[in-house]
């Protein structure tokens, strides 16, 4: 998704046709002297499934069983419908208003209906979500394979765990290796449709998960080990109330895939497929989500915390316990390591598409292209080895970020309506997104904010 050019031309698209505008997020085919294009004919719909779902389903799944704890199984359950639902929407709004408005990029859309200004702060958001998440992702990744000792208390990775501890397994050798090894190669890719291979194997390891998950849920239940969660939830005073809203802002950012939606479409070899490629996608990661919430807490009960992956370093009570862990563990960094380049793809177009609106696009410059690629990846690797304590900034950026590429922005241009499209009804439901995507950022940033003044408080006193 490339967000150079506020009011692109887009030509129709089929086998053959292609993107033309100034600033074309699409790597252009080999194109011969009688005009025919060659070389790639258009991305497939199972690519493209798997592209949008790796998008969505990132870091946050991992939070979701706890939102389960404080909601109950019911209203969680429904929940997650809801807000697939309503991103279903958002990117419905999204689509329709490009087609009318021939863009084919979210800051083309953004520039039709906000202008130059729209464009730009959309541009902004997406690299601050995008740098906020990957350096997170990073974090975690070496958390798991190298361990961690942030908290005081030092949790050892998988690598240390199985080799004991070694100057190779430390966390940033790992993490440099994994930058050269993984992170790099992917990232070199100029087309989305080419990571639809490595984005199926990220998807299928989000799969193993829920499966391990459920299947040790299944045993210990049948063992009479784990009593059955609670449906709905407890609310015997006010505080309780107000601890129901704190499940908010996880399920809003549940299925952020907007900034890739454009990039996936221009790339289709019929357009008309984005809008069931979307449904598809949403209905798979929400059977994931489900599936994880509902295991993840059946397992773990009252004691499921923050971040469930967690409570995969204790003993579990069943047969080759560590094992299961450790598979569990290994394989959601591999997750991690293939969401990457996915999100990595969107925070680089728009990256250059702030700094350079007016350049040629960045697939056919080379130089700009590797520029700007080892920037980033020397930007995110340093901050994940050195600042880990980001992760509590982007806690506020990256929350007030996603809801503005996830609802706000598609709300607010519906309800500005330039091309007089949309209905009442339309109207009506972007009020809700606003609605939604307001309270979710109050309650994210009193949350943060009231969780470090206490860390603050409680480090002065010692």
């Amino acid at each position: 998704m490339t967000i150079a050019s506020a009011f692109p031309e887009e030509m129709s698209k089929g086998k053959g046709k292609h993107v033309l505008e100034e600033n074309a997020p699409l790597l252009p085919s080999l194109q011969k002297e009688d005009g025919e294009f060659n070389e790639f004919n258009g991305a497939s719909f199972p690519g493209a499934v798997f592209n949008l779902s790796t998008t969505i389903v990132g870091a946050g799944i991992m939070s979701l069983p706890a939102t389960m704890k404080v909601l109950g199984l019911v209203p969680g359950i429904l929940m997650i419908v809801f807000f697939a639902f309503l991103t279903e929407a958002s990117i419905e709004f999204l689509i329709r208003f490009s087609r009318v408005g021939k863009s084919v990029s979210y800051g083309g859309v953004m520039g039709d209906s906000f202008g130059k200004i729209g464009r730009m702060l959309l541009q902004i958001c997406v690299i601050v979500n995008n740098v906020g998440v990957m350096i997170v992702y990073m974090i975690i990744i070496g958390d798991v394979l190298s361990g961690t000792s942030s908290s005081g208390v030092h949790h050892s990775g998988v690598l240390e765990g199985w080799f004991g501890e070694h100057w190779w397994n430390g966390r940033f050798f790992v993490l440099l290796i994994t930058t050269l090894v993984v992170f790099a190669p992917l990232a070199s890719f100029k087309r989305v449709d080419s990571l639809s291979y490595s984005s199926a194997l990220s998807v299928a390891l989000a799969v193993i998960f829920v499966v391990i998950t459920a299947g040790i849920a299944i045993i210990k239940l049948l063992n009479g080990s784990i009593p059955m969660p609670k449906l709905f939830p407890a609310i015997p005073d006010l505080a309780s109330v107000w601890n129901l809203f704190t499940a908010v802002p996880v399920l809003v950012t549940a299925f952020i895939c907007h900034y890739n939606v454009h990039s996936i479409d221009n790339e289709l070899e019929d357009s008309s497929q984005i809008k069931p490629i979307v449904r598809t996608s949403l209905a798979l990661c929400s059977t994931v989500y489900i599936a994880t919430s509902f295991f993840g807490y059946l397992l773990f009960g009252e004691s499921t915390l923050h971040d469930v992956l967690a409570n995969f370093d204790e003993n579990l009570g069943i047969p080759y316990s560590f094992v299961f862990s450790d598979v569990v563990r290994v394989s959601y960094a591999l997750h991690l390591m293939l969401v990457f380049p996915m999100i990595f793809h969107a925070l680089r177009l728009n990256l250059d598409g702030l700094l350079f609106p007016k350049a040629r696009p960045l697939s056919t410059d080379n130089c700009r292209f590797t520029v700007i690629s080892v920037a980033l990846l020397s930007l995110i690797f340093l901050a994940a080895n050195f600042i880990p304590s980001i992760w509590d900034a982007f806690q506020f950026t990256g929350a007030t970020a996603a809801v503005c590429i996830g609802f706000i922005f598609p709300a607010a241009m519906t309800l500005r309506d330039p091309h007089g499209i949309a209905t009442l009804q339309d109207k009506l439901l972007s009020t809700l997104m606003i609605i939604l995507a307001v309270l979710s950022n109050g309650v994210a940033i009193y949350s943060d904010a009231s969780s470090l003044f206490t860390t603050t408080k409680a480090s002065d006193q010692l």
